[in-house]
C-alpha cells in the first residue's frame, strides 16, 4: 500500500499553505475564541475562500464548488486547520446531504450560496431530552397547506445567533418507531416563532444556544430527501462531520507548537524537558499519524465511491480522544505556564492550550460521542448484535 501522496495533490496543499501566509489576518489566527471575537474579519477570510470556490472544492461545478476529488478536499481542511484558519464546518456537514438527498430547488437555492459563503448555517439536531440518543427527538412538524409547522426546541446550536438558516431533525410521525418518523428540514432563522437563548460554556464563550420554535412554518419545499426518512438522509450528515481530520489537524498543531515552546522555554524551571516529557511527545507523534491515516482513508474510500460508515465513526473516536491526550500532554510538560492564557507574553503556544483542553472534552459528545460511534463499529462494522 503507497501512503505518500501525488504530486498533484502535495502541488494542492502547498497552494494552500501559500494562500494562507498571505491572507490569513494574525488576529483570527489564535484559534475559535479569536475567530469569535473578530467575527467580521473570519468572515470576510471565508467568502475569499468563497470566492475562489475553496469551500465547496469537492461540490459539483453546477453548484459552486470545483469537481475536486474527496481527498484534495480533505487536505484543503487539514491545511486550514492546522494553520487555525476559520472555515464553516455547517457547510461541510449539510453540503453533502443535499448535494445527495435534496431537491434539484433546495440544490440550487442552497449549495452555490453556501459555497460562496453568503449563507450562514447552523445545525438543529440535540434536544434537551435527546443527545447521544438522538433518535428519540421531539420537536413536531405538523402538515398545514404547503407548509409544515414546527414546534419543540433544540440545543447546544452553534452559532445559531450568527446563522441565516438552520438544518434540523423533526419528528413527523409520532407513531413510527423513532428511526423512521424522523424528517429533515430547512429553516429560514429570521421568521417569526424562533427564539434563541444564548448558553454560556465552560470557557466563558458565546458559541451554543438553545433555539425554541413555536408555530415556525416551513414550506414543503424546505424538505431534504423524502418525508419520514430524515434520519437516513443525516447520517450523510454525520458521517461527514465524523471524518476526524479537523481534529488531527489541530493535534498536529498543538504538537508542533508544544515542542516549540519547549525550545522557546528553555532553562526555565517547571517546564519539562526530561526523558518521561520526550517519551510522551513520541508516543503522541505515533498515534498523531495513525489518526491521520485513518482520517484519510475516510477521503480515500469516498475518492473511490465509497460511502464512510464505521470508517468514519473509527477515525472520529481516535482523533478527538487523542486531542485529549494531546492537550493533557502539553499540560504536563508546560506546567503552570500552560494555565496563561492568550494575550500573555509568557504564555506558550499563544494562549491556546487553556482553551483547546476545554474544547476537547466535549469534542468526543459532539457529532455523536465516543460511546455511540463504539456501538456504529460494533453493530456495523462487526457484525455484533445490538
Amino acid at each position: 500500500m503507497d501512503f505518500t501522496f501525488t504530486s498533484e495533490q502535495d502541488a494542492w496543499r502547498q497552494e494552500v499553505r501559500d494562500y494562507i501566509r498571505a491572507e490569513l489576518d494574525p488576529r483570527i489566527i489564535a484559534g475559535e475564541e479569536a475567530y469569535r471575537q473578530h467575527y467580521k474579519l473570519a468572515m470576510g477570510f471565508r467568502k475569499k475562500l468563497g470566492a475562489k470556490k475553496w469551500i465547496g472544492i469537492g461540490w459539483p461545478k453546477e453548484y459552486g464548488g470545483l469537481g475536486a476529488s474527496p481527498m484534495m478536499q480533505c487536505i484543503f481542511h487539514e491545511e486550514m486547520i492546522y494553520h487555525h484558519a476559520p472555515l464553516d464546518s455547517q457547510a461541510y456537514q449539510l453540503g453533502p446531504a443535499m448535494i445527495k438527498h435534496g431537491s434539484e430547488y433546495l440544490k440550487r437555492k442552497f449549495i452555490a450560496a453556501t459555497a460562496a459563503q453568503e449563507i450562514v448555517w447552523c445545525q438543529g439536531f440535540s434536544e434537551p431530552n435527546a443527545g447521544s440518543d438522538l433518535a428519540s427527538l421531539q420537536t413536531r412538524a405538523v402538515e398545514d397547506g404547503d407548509d409544515y409547522v414546527i414546534n419543540g426546541s433544540k440545543i447546544w446550536t452553534s452559532m445559531a445567533h450568527k446563522a441565516d438558516y438552520i438544518h434540523i431533525l423533526v419528528r413527523t410521525d409520532p407513531n413510527a418507531p423513532k428511526h423512521k418518523g424522523i424528517s429533515y428540514f430547512v429553516a429560514d432563522m429570521k421568521q417569526p416563532g424562533i427564539t434563541i437563548v444564548p448558553l454560556i460554556d465552560m470557557s466563558n464563550e458565546h458559541h451554543f444556544n438553545q433555539v425554541f420554535f413555536e408555530n415556525v412554518r416551513v414550506p414543503k419545499t424546505n424538505l431534504i430527501g423524502e418525508k419520514n426518512m430524515g434520519w437516513y438522509v443525516a447520517t450523510t450528515t454525520l458521517d461527514n462531520e465524523r471524518s476526524g481530520i479537523r481534529d488531527v489537524a489541530r493535534c498536529r498543531r498543538l504538537y508542533d507548537d508544544i515542542v516549540g515552546a519547549m525550545r522557546q522555554l528553555k532553562g526555565v524551571s517547571g517546564v519539562r524537558r526530561d526523558a518521561g516529557a520526550l517519551h510522551k511527545l513520541a508516543d503522541m507523534r505515533v498515534q498523531i499519524a495513525v489518526s491521520r491515516n485513518l482520517s484519510y482513508r475516510v477521503a480515500w474510500m469516498q475518492d473511490n465511491k465509497q460511502q464512510p460508515n464505521k470508517e468514519a465513526s473509527a477515525a472520529k473516536i481516535f482523533a478527538t480522544e487523542l486531542e485529549q491526550r494531546m492537550c493533557r500532554v502539553g499540560m504536563e510538560i508546560t506546567g503552570l505556564y500552560g494555565l496563561l492564557l492568550n494575550g500573555d507574553r509568557r504564555a506558550p503556544v499563544a494562549g491556546i492550550l487553556p482553551y483547546q483542553m476545554i474544547v476537547s472534552i466535549p469534542a468526543t459528545i459532539a457529532a455523536g460521542s465516543s460511546e455511540v460511534n463504539r456501538n456504529i463499529i460494533a453493530t456495523r462494522g462487526l457484525g455484533l448484535p445490538r
